[in-house]
Formats: C-alpha cells, structure tokens, sequence
C-alpha cells in the first residue's frame, strides 16, 4: 500500500456489506470531525467504479494523474499455441483456441503473469489507460480519490491499490471502501489497522454485515460497527454484533434533516451542529477499541 516510511500512524476503512448504508457519510464526517480536532487526516475515497465523496468533501482537485495498466500483446509469429498463458490467468482474460491465443483487454488485471511464463517469449507487454487518480486539499485534510473509465472495472483492484499508494505520513487515513464483499473492497481493507462496518438495523443489512464481517475477517482485520437509521428496524443487528463479539461504534438516527443535508451535499457535523458529538464519540469508541 505505502512505504514504512509514509505509512499513515492509523488507517481505518469504513467499509459495507452492500451500497446506500450511509458508508460515505461516516467516511466524510468522521474525517471533518478528526480534522477539527488538530489531526492530520487524509480521505482516500476507494470506490472507484463510483466514487461520491468529493461530492461532500468538495476538495480542490489540483493534481489529477492518469493511471495505466501492462497489457499483453501476443506476437503471432512466436507463438507456438502451447496454452500456458491461458493456464494462469485467472481472470479467463487469455484464451488459447485451436492454437490460437486470444486476448480479452477488458477483463485483463495487468499481473503480467502471462508474458512471464511464454517459453517462446511470444507475449511482450503494453500499456492501457484505465482510470485517474485525482487529488487535493478539502476541509482542512487532504484528499485523494481514483476513478476508473468505464469498460475498465476489471481494473478496479489495481486502480485501488494506486489510490491507497498516495496515503501520507497522516495521523489518520481513512479509506472509502467499495461497497459490497467483491474484490475491490478487499483491495481497499487490505492492509488496513481497523474496519468500521456501517450497516442498517434491517434483515438486508443484517445479512450483508454477516457478509462483510465474514469477509473481513478472513482478511484479518479487527472490526466494528457503525448502525445507521438504528431507529427504523429491529435489536437483531445488535444482538448480532453481541453474540460475534464485535463492538458497536456508534448509532446515527434516521432523521429527516440528516437526509435533506445529504441530498443537498452537505456534511452532517458542519450543517446539523446537535449531531457532530455523535461522529466525535464514534471516532472515539474507534480509537479505544484499537488501542485495546
């Protein structure tokens, strides 16, 4: 992700089982908030195939740097059709039919392995542009985010893991995950010290947080949970992170203002004053569990 040398001193990634469980707004709140209080904090929104922090954040986005991939390039004439460069793709972007190598570029992640095992040195590599890297200054933190062209999502791993290598010397880097368990959220809480879960006290959200946490934990990151609108359904979620062992953060209430802010762009703790404890606390209650 980053060097020792310009590790950040805590990376969290606020992470979800499914999209539109409020991941963003924890994201972008609790980083307003680590700011307000002398930190120095960096904001890497993940979600690159649909990134929406910056819509809240509003940073300047001063540096903007495009992001490219190797490609394979088969030269016909070399190739003797021996199909070990289908055999280790992974990712079906190599295919060897009747002798004949043929490639897929959009599903191709650029791990180069193809070329690497050619005993005729028959594939060579090339570049394709997938995406961009933007970054910036924004209320009082820095901020980076990736965003990848379309036709390109088979590219969001690697465009993940670029974003996540412009993570500074920070107090604190707090990641936008991608939302769901697919491979570009586990790109994003790889590497990371703590993943906060936001979920809904629903049988949807339910079901996916046991998702994420299973996810999660099979990549060995301590966990905690986030409950959004925890006024509008059931104890279930709780009982839940009760009897796993994971421990609550925090509980933001569904409320009518909170949703008019986000419909505007707005960011709760500066535009709703009464509920900027409540992100203070999670931030808090984060920091105690990690350091336990």
């Amino acid at each position: 992700m980053t060097t020792a040398k310009t590790r950040p001193r805590l990376v969290v990634t606020v992470a979800s089982g499914k999209g539109g469980t409020g991941k963003t707004t924890v994201a972008v709140n609790l980083a307003v908030v680590a700011a307000a209080q002398g930190r120095r904090v960096q904001l890497a929104d993940c979600d690159v195939e649909e990134p929406n922090s910056h819509l809240f954040a509003k940073p300047q986005l001063d540096e903007k740097t495009p992001v490219a991939l190797p490609r394979p390039v088969v030269n016909q004439e070399l190739c003797t059709g021996c199909g070990e460069c289908a055999a280790i793709c992974q990712f079906n972007a190599v295919a060897c039919i009747n002798g004949n190598v043929v490639l897929f570029p959009e599903l191709c992640h650029g791990c180069g392995g193809c070329w690497l095992v050619c005993p005729t040195e028959a594939i060579t590599a090339d570049e394709r542009e997938v995406g961009v890297i933007e970054a910036g200054p924004s209320k009082g933190f820095a901020f980076v985010h990736g965003r990848v062209n379309i036709g390109e999502a088979a590219a969001s791993p690697p465009l993940v893991n670029r974003v996540k290598a412009q993570l500074d010397s920070v107090d604190l880097a707090i990641i936008d995950a991608p939302p769901g368990t697919t491979c570009p959220m586990v790109a994003a809480v790889r590497e990371s010290d703590f993943a906060c879960l936001v979920t809904e006290p629903t049988p949807f959200g339910l079901h996916d947080l046991k998702l994420a946490v299973e996810t999660v934990r099979e990549i060995g990151v301590p966990i905690g949970v986030v409950i959004n609108r925890s006024d509008i359904g059931d104890d279930r979620v709780k009982n839940y992170c009760r009897s796993e062992g994971l421990p609550v953060l925090g509980e933001i209430p569904h409320d009518l203002g909170i949703a008019q802010a986000y419909s505007r762009g707005e960011v709760i703790a500066e535009a709703l004053p009464k509920f900027r404890p409540l992100f203070e606390q999670i931030l808090t209650h984060l920091h105690k569990v990690i350091e336990q």
